[in-house]
């Protein structure tokens, strides 16, 4: 398209009547070029983008369809529009083939059809370019690039994402509340094969199992009191993509039977109908509780929680993985700061302290809360101690069985001005970066285990390879 906003059209035809009468008909819509062969078209089309290609089939030396080819094969190709005397069923199956987007008979080429092909065509190249670019905005907002994390225990949640995304298999991801199982789901669908089909999410823990069982299968017309019409069923929704139901361990045992019928078969039916239906869709599951505990109850159908834990993702706590605090709270401090107009850019060392020590029973979801009322209550360029919520100013009451105690990784003592080493007394309200609280997690770490460099990586949450890789970066291998 030219500077002005005209779509660009070369005209491709032996014959210069042709040419120009096309030209004189369509140049008050398009800005028109022209070509008498195959050759000359292809040194304009390397030259110059043009917006659509107009071309006759038959063309001195090389004729239309291996001009389409090459046309096609440039990296911002045109639309193609094949016109022909000599069409035929084979033509024009040959001419989509090599990526022709619609063809037009020259016998009696009325000019208001032919543009209403070039309009359409190139409707449906703008259509299918959006279509691209909210993709690759999906991508880049669901993608596990934006997952904050990297302790082992998220990298080997990544890894295992990356590996099942391209599968068909059912996937489980059980967590505690707030732990990011929706945007889990989220990123297996986007790097998944389906990734254009689309996402449907259902809550079952918001539902009935009255509504949940016509949300998820549909009902037709006077199924039940207040079914006025059909309602088509979030199965049929996700025809050719993902579903993800969450909540799955709140499902009564009737629905739990017909979830495993459309496991096991793929078919279903409406509430209210015997028509059996299929549907091609992908689910994803998700639940806080633990699934096969309830089986071994008689809670859940054994049978259901096998066909449902192909594959199982667990997420951590975020008190099991409180080396990623500072990165989660960099990233929401950046996200809530931009979002209010506030110009916050980092946190003093007590309001690190403070959050690193906190349990966050509301894990991740709670963290994002806590700093986004920081940021909005924050006075000065940094967040402190007072901005933080009351209950994530006081140091927790215990450690939860079985998560690691609140000292050692979660503390990070404040700097020492003149070594950047943590100091033994002061606990200052100074300015505090990640990579500052990270170094200070290391150096408390090692001190604590006596320079065990084994006993410190796993105190904090690291492989051994990622910590001698941040001594190196920070400057600390002869500590």
């Amino acid at each position: 398209m030219n500077p002005a906003g005209t779509p660009t059209l070369l005209i491709v035809d032996d014959e210069m009547t042709t040419r120009d009468g096309l030209r004189l008909a369509l140049e008050e819509r398009f800005d028109v070029f022209t070509a008498e062969d195959a050759a000359s078209a292809m040194a304009l089309l390397e030259r110059e983008r043009f917006d659509v290609l107009l071309t006759d089939l038959r063309l001195p030396k090389e004729d239309g369809l291996a001009l389409i080819t090459r046309a096609k094969s440039l990296p911002k190709p045109p639309v193609c529009i094949l016109m022909t005397a000599y069409g035929s069923d084979e033509t024009i199956v040959e001419a989509m083939k090599r990526g022709a987007d619609d063809y037009i008979a020259k016998g009696r080429m009325e000019i208001d059809l032919l543009e209403l092909k070039i309009e359409k065509a190139l409707r449906n190249r703008n259509l299918e370019a959006e279509n691209t670019s909210l993709h690759q905005r999906l991508d880049a907002r669901f993608g596990l690039e934006h997952i904050v994390g990297e302790s082992p225990a998220m990298r080997e949640v990544f890894d295992t994402v990356r590996q099942v995304a391209d599968s068909r298999a059912t996937v489980l991801v059980r967590g505690e509340s707030g732990t990011g199982k929706e945007l889990i789901a989220r990123a297996l669908h986007q790097l998944s094969p389906r990734a254009r089909g689309p996402l449907v999410i259902v809550h079952g823990g918001a539902l009935s199992p009255s509504l949940l069982e016509s949300e998820l299968f549909g009902h037709e017309k006077g199924a039940f009191t207040g079914a006025h019409e059909r309602r088509i069923g979030r199965f049929e929704q996700a025809q050719g993509g993902t579903l993800f139901l969450d909540e799955i361990g709140e499902l009564d045992a009737a629905l739990q039977v017909k979830l495993l019928r459309f496991l096991s078969e793929r078919t279903f039916e409406r509430v209210g109908s015997n028509k059996t239906l299929t549907s091609d869709v992908r689910l994803i599951t998700a639940t806080h509780r633990d699934l096969k505990a309830l089986a071994r109850e008689g809670r859940f159908r054994d049978d259901l929680y096998w066909r449902l834990c192909v594959v199982e993702i667990v997420l951590p706590p975020l008190r099991e993985r409180r080396s990623d605090i500072p990165l989660l709270a960099t990233a929401f401090l950046r996200e809530s700061a931009a979002g209010n107009g506030k110009n916050v850019s980092g946190f003093s060392t007590e309001a690190i302290d403070a959050m690193m020590a906190h349990d966050w029973p509301g894990n991740v979801r709670e963290l994002r809360a806590a700093v986004e009322r920081a940021v909005v209550l924050c006075r000065a360029e940094n967040l402190t101690l007072r901005d933080l919520p009351p209950d994530v100013r006081l140091p927790s009451a215990s450690p939860r069985p079985g998560t690691e105690p609140a000292s050692g990784a979660a503390h990070i003592p404040a700097a020492d001005g003149a070594t950047g080493l943590p100091s033994s007394g002061s606990n200052a309200d100074a300015p505090h970066t990640v990579q500052e609280a990270e170094k200070q997690v290391i150096i408390q770490a090692l001190r604590e285990t006596g320079g065990n460099r084994t006993e410190a990586a796993r105190k904090i949450g690291l492989s051994r390879r990622t910590l001698h890789r941040k001594l190196h970066e920070y400057q600390l291998e002869g500590f």
